[in-house]
């Protein structure tokens, strides 16, 4: 039985270990959401937060934090800190893409409005910033604050290269590095440095982190043509109407024929979108078996993220750690 048809999946089995750590961490998240003055600001936040959702990032700092044998409370800053990062990034992007559904239910900017998602995607990263500080660490304090500056960086480079059909998978890479698995990376390393962890060991969790986001966002990019709305809270064909050029297109546009190539210009760079042109691209990622070259690409940094916690001391973390990679590519297995 795959790890998609599992009784138990592995975040949960790593959420029931971590499940004391996990709820302070939502005790602190609750805490700090908090606004004297501005109650929409908990408003805005509680619908994002309590939409659910598997909290993996801040998990993945707990489990970095245990597998590198911490026993002091700032894991659960951190974590908080990662989860906050989180909210304000998916709060921005809902904007930035116009979005409508998130977890399943309206976004935060169709309820209230676009300058309430931002402002209050910004106070969560005012109060990430202020978590972190309070672990007195100068090295936590570089490695979150750069990753919120990547964050914000691949965002800003996806902005361009988008809709650019000389958008290749190099520069698609070099956006999913940053957008997503800087997060995922910064979590896993702060774990280990928190920790006082062997340099060796903190390198290792940093490159599981990457290999992971890396992998993750890949398989999501590809939910989004053959993903099931209920499971994934997304409609099918969002990236295509957003006119997104993620990993699936970008292999069909490097195979395309004259015909071929005109519609991808049609579709994606001049946003010029007919009924029937989701049907025709997806018939397109098919003819070219795109979908299936995108999963491959997913499994192979599920097995490079694998392979870097490999190094580190038995655990049975260690060993969910690597039944979660395996689990991120299982989704569309």
């Amino acid at each position: 039985m795959g790890l998609d048809h599992a009784a138990t999946k592995p975040h949960e089995a790593l959420s029931a270990v971590l499940a004391d750590d996990m709820a302070a961490v939502n005790d602190l998240i609750q805490d700090r959401m908090a606004s004297e003055h501005a109650p929409r600001i908990p408003e805005v936040t509680a619908h994002l937060v309590g939409a659910g959702g598997k909290r993996l990032r801040p998990m993945l700092t707990l489990a970095a934090a245990k597998l590198c044998g911490y026993d002091g409370p700032y894991h659960v800053h951190l974590a908080a800190t990662v989860e906050f990062i989180h909210t304000a990034t998916l709060l921005h992007d809902d904007v930035v893409d116009e979005s409508t559904q998130r977890r399943g239910r309206p976004t935060a900017n169709l309820l209230w409005d676009n300058k309430s998602s931002v402002l209050v995607g910004d106070y969560l990263f005012s109060r990430s910033f202020q978590l972190m500080t309070e672990t007195g660490s100068i090295d936590v304090l570089r490695i979150l604050s750069n990753a919120s500056a990547t964050i914000a960086e691949g965002e800003v480079l996806q902005l361009t290269a988008a809709q650019d059909l000389r958008t290749d998978e190099s520069v698609y890479l070099q956006v999913v590095r940053g957008k997503t698995a800087a997060l995922f990376s910064a979590a896993t390393e702060v774990g280990g440095v928190i920790a006082d962890a062997d340099p060796a060991h903190v390198q290792a969790l940093y490159d599981y982190g990457d290999a992971l986001g890396i992998a993750f966002q890949i398989v999501d990019d590809l939910l989004d043509y053959q993903g099931d709305t209920k499971a994934t809270g997304k409609n099918v064909g969002d990236d295509f109407r957003e006119r997104k050029l993620t990993l699936p297109v970008i292999k069909a546009v490097a195979k395309a024929d004259d015909t071929e190539r005109a519609f991808w210009v049609k579709t994606i760079e001049k946003g010029k979108q007919d009924e029937g042109d989701l049907d025709h691209a997806l018939s397109l990622l098919n003819k070219h078996d795109t979908l299936e070259a995108t999963r491959q690409d997913a499994l192979k940094w599920t097995e490079k993220a694998k392979a870097a916690i490999a190094t580190l001391p038995e655990h049975k973390i260690r060993s969910l750690l690597s039944d979660i990679a395996d689990y991120v590519v299982a989704r569309v297995s």
